[in-house]
């Protein structure tokens, strides 16, 4: 088990440089002059201008650009934004929000999908099922601004039940609205394979052994068959939590959440490729913890999974 979580743990080292490689080359390679877009028609003289391409390295080769770049990683550094900020300050900053906003939403398509999922597999055929599924495809299909702006509309505007945007504060309470919203928009896949998985799991042969031992169906399906059902859904809820963590940037700005979404954006458009790269360095780092968590809790799901050396 050690052996098995060092080497996922050094894979980190080719995942790391591959993704700031290319990304910092995607963002060196966008056309436009980042400095003469920061200050619009007003620009300043060309020695100003030559002066800042200095400070910021803007006019080095990008291979320099990059090694100087994870030089800086090594030391700490992540660098400085064009107004002046430290990109780790500005990182402190607005990831802990997307972090709990992810979290939450997470947690909110997780026990959607046992539940529907389950009890769609149980109650196959029916008009519960069918309806379950009616839902699952509408909010597949409706685009996440309109069902952020629909959300916002009636259970914030009209019912008072949430604020309607977050702001400064940012608090796990605050953040309940755009959790919603992401959580119903990513569940419908995960609680069709839940459902599909435990229908499997229903016809085979240790499930029907299980019933003549004498276990009740309490026992059988959340026990035995849900636990064996929950490996397909559990690696799509790994792969929705990356998603939330860097795709989250619509929903943020309509709820006006101060989270990553938000400045990576803002920093992609103004070509600070220190910002950017720092952020998807950090995601790089999330997601593969996360899927490092996930593989060691199929072995926990599904107790004939071992870690080979």
């Amino acid at each position: 088990m050690i052996a098995y979580i060092l080497r996922r743990l050094l894979q980190v080292i080719p995942v790391f440089l591959g993704a700031t490689l290319l990304i910092y080359f995607m963002v060196f390679a966008m056309p436009g002059d980042p400095i003469a877009a920061m200050y619009g028609d007003k620009q300043p003289p060309e020695a100003v201008i030559t002066a800042i391409r200095e400070r910021y390295a803007l006019d080095q080769p990008f291979i320099v650009q990059y090694l100087n770049y994870l030089g800086g990683i090594l030391t700490g550094d992540f660098g400085t934004t064009f107004t002046g900020q430290s990109v780790g300050e500005v990182l402190a900053r607005t990831f802990p929000v997307t972090l709990r906003l992810a979290v939450l939403a997470i947690l909110i398509a997780f026990v959607l999908s046992i539940v529907i999922g389950a009890t769609s597999a149980i109650f196959k055929g029916t008009w519960y099922d069918h309806l379950q599924l009616v839902i699952a495809l509408v909010f597949i299909a409706v685009p996440i601004f309109v069902l952020a702006f629909l959300a916002q509309f009636f259970l914030a505007v009209q019912l008072e039940w949430f604020k309607p945007t977050v702001g400064g504060e940012n608090g796990w309470g605050d953040l309940w609205l755009p959790a919603i919203v992401l959580g119903f928009s990513v569940y419908a896949a995960s609680m069709r394979l839940t459902r599909s998985s435990m229908i499997e799991s229903l016809g085979q042969d240790w499930v029907r052994t299980a019933y003549s031992k004498g276990l009740s169906r309490g026992r059988v399906i959340p026990v035995h068959v849900l636990r064996n059902s929950l490996i397909p859904m559990v690696t799509d809820m790994a792969t929705n939590f990356g998603i939330l963590m860097v795709g989250a940037t619509v929903t943020e700005g309509i709820f006006n959440v101060p989270g990553v979404g938000n400045t990576l954006y803002q920093a992609i458009i103004r070509h600070e490729t220190p910002t950017v790269v720092s952020f998807v360095t950090v995601f790089v780092v999330v997601y593969v913890i996360v899927n490092l968590f996930v593989d060691l809790l199929y072995g926990l799901l599904d107790p004939r999974i071992r870690y080979v050396k």
